[in-house]
This record gives C-alpha cells, structure tokens and sequence, in this order.
C-alpha cells in the first residue's frame, strides 16, 4: 500500500477534478502512480503532468531512445513502477530484451546501435556522476545533436522527479490502489 491514500473520485476538489479530467483524457489514458499522488497537490499535478506529455510525447528522441533514458533512470532509482510500466514501452519501441535484461541486472549492455550506447552513456552518467564529461558530452552532440541533448537531459530531470515520487510514497506497481484512483 502506498504512503499516501489514494484519493476518491467524488471527494476531488474542482481543481483536483479539472487536472484530473486533463490527465485522465491525455494518451496516458488514466491517473496512475505518481500523477495520483501528484494530484493531492493539483498546481504541482497540472504543471508535472504538461511537461510530462512534452517529455513522453513530443522530444526529438525517437521513442526507443527516451524509452532507454527512462529505464535507466527507473533503474537507477529503483523505482519499480516506473521499470515496470516502461519495460513494456521500451520492448514495444525497439531496444532489445537483452539490453533490457542487462539494466535490470545492473549491467552494461552491449549495443547495435550507436545511438542507444550514447543515450545509456549520457543518462547513466548524468545520474550516478550528476555530470556529464566534456568528451561524453561532444559524443552525444554528434550522434544525437544538441537540441536533442536539451531534450534528453529534460526526460532525465522529469523521470528523475516521477522516481523519486515513486519511492517516497512507496508506490508499488502490484497496488491497485496505488495505480488507478477508481
């Protein structure tokens, strides 16, 4: 069971109710996990959940590769919802079960693809290290290229931001009642 009880339908507040209508009618298609508890907070819920929809829906990765930087940042946190939720994601857009398995585990993963090397690299780094090396950082700018960059390192920052939310309100994947607020 989650830290902080889910909240009911009928006891949400108008502006509870406007942000979640919002959420529940974007393509997350419901308010689950962390926008739930977000939502005991409508202002940090509203502004959360846009900036989610840019980072899941409209960066210039392609969607294999955010799917990559949120694994590892699932990974890295330990935040199981989020691991859970995007492995699916991440299987269905592309990145190989087996460098899949190989996050999960803790290990590196040997990549095909330059792309994801750089993308698990850069996310990797700017996570365990809280930099990114000058030589790493010029290696991301020519195969990724720079806006891309900016892109990349704001779906860290956010996922970082849902991760954490995940563990200090212990939402768990296999909770329903920390999954759906139905």
């Amino acid at each position: 069971m989650s830290r902080i009880a889910p909240l009911a339908i009928e006891n949400l507040t108008e502006h509870q109710r406007t942000v979640y209508d919002a959420i529940a009618s974007s393509p997350r298609g419901g308010v689950r996990g962390p926008l739930a508890v977000w939502l005991n907070r409508p202002e940090l819920a509203n502004l959360a959940q846009s900036l989610g929809r840019y980072c899941r829906y409209d960066t210039l990765l392609p969607l294999r590769l955010s799917e990559l930087a949120i694994l590892v940042t699932a990974r890295v946190w330990s935040a199981e919802f989020e691991w859970q939720t995007h492995k699916k994601i991440g299987l269905a857009a592309g990145i190989s079960s087996k460098t899949i398995e190989a996050i999960r585990q803790g290990k590196i993963p040997e990549f095909n693809r330059e792309d994801e090397k750089i993308v698990y690299e850069f996310s990797l780094a700017l996570q365990r290290d809280r930099k990114v090396s000058q030589a790493l950082y010029n290696q991301a700018v020519t195969v990724l290229g720079e806006a891309a960059i900016v892109d990349l390192t704001g779906v860290l920052g956010y996922y970082g931001l849902i991760s954490m939310t995940i563990n200090v309100f212990d939402v768990n994947p296999l909770d329903p009642t920390s999954c759906d607020l139905d």
